[in-house]
């Protein structure tokens, strides 16, 4: 009976230490969509932070960066993803967009949803997000 008493105690103490650990240092990826669009996120250093917006390529239109990221803070990861809803031709979907933080300092990050060959032509929505990096 006892040792039964010792095993719960230890798995109880092992999960409240993974949940104190989980907190002090977040998640590695941090995911943001249009519903925290003209918000702030604080972050730490070693952090990605992951921009998903609707958007359908096969009309032209795609999410970019306008404003030249702040590269002591902020670095873009790879390339823009495309997810489809579907498999149809044509279909629409949502492209993600990834930047690690890299030191300490604060910067904003801007997206245009355009057609980057419509020079003269306001985007169809926009994306910001002022970031905080710890």
């Amino acid at each position: 009976m006892r040792k039964g008493v010792y095993i719960v105690s230890g798995v109880l103490l092992a999960l409240l230490l993974i949940v104190v650990v989980l907190m002090m240092y977040g998640p590695r990826e941090v995911h943001l969509t249009a519903a925290d669009n003209d918000g702030t996120i604080e972050l730490k250093e070693g952090q990605v932070v992951s921009i998903t917006l609707e958007a359908n390529p096969t009309t032209g239109y795609t999410w970019e960066v306008v404003e030249p990221l702040d590269e002591q803070v902020v670095r873009q990861v790879g390339e823009i993803e495309f997810k489809p809803e579907s498999e149809a031709i044509g279909a629409g979907g949502v492209q993600i967009i990834r930047f690690e933080i890299v030191n300490a300092g604060q910067t904003a990050l801007k997206l245009v949803y355009h057609r980057p060959w419509e020079t003269d032509v306001e985007p169809l929505e926009t994306f910001s997000i002022h970031v905080i990096a710890r």
